[in-house]
């Protein structure tokens, strides 16, 4: 059956990006980690020492909300609190060897991923797509390497 009028680009970029979202899911809860505990982990080893209220207003999400996510991490032995040595009231969040070992097996993960995703697309073709998403992006105020679904995490 034919649509009388194709879908529009909003359209088609929500349907991606929820199948490529789901899909990743599916790929990293081999490693039994859930998005937002891998986006974690990547922000704090891009940005080690950062308060849990510092890495929480760059994901625009609650504090509160947060700690469960970082307790999840710590518990696993991923990343660890350490006493701020300019703010004792404050944590600061470093990644451990164990995260640094489980983001080698993420980054695996996410360029298989990417690969699968963008298979019909050649390596021009894909740069081009990037370059235009990242434009949306922006001019959409979206931070660069920050999913907005933190949000309602």
């Amino acid at each position: 059956m034919a649509l009388e009028n194709p879908p529009g680009s909003a359209f088609l970029l929500a349907a991606v990006g929820a199948h490529a979202a789901a899909r990743f899911a599916e790929r990293v809860a081999e490693l039994d980690l859930t998005p937002p505990q891998i986006g974690l982990l990547g922000l704090i080893a891009a940005s080690p020492g950062q308060s849990q209220q510092a890495v929480a207003h760059v994901l625009g999400m609650p504090p509160s909300r947060l700690v469960g996510l970082v307790d999840a991490l710590a518990d696993r032995g991923l990343v660890e609190r350490r006493r701020n040595p300019t703010d004792r009231r404050l944590h600061a969040l470093h990644i451990t060897d164990a995260g640094q070992a489980a983001l080698g097996k993420i980054a695996t993960i996410g360029r298989e991923h990417d690969d699968a995703l963008c298979r019909s697309l050649d390596s021009s073709e894909r740069e081009t797509l990037r370059t235009f998403l990242s434009r949306i992006a922006a001019d959409q105020g979206l931070r660069p390497g920050i999913h907005p679904g933190y949000r309602t995490v």
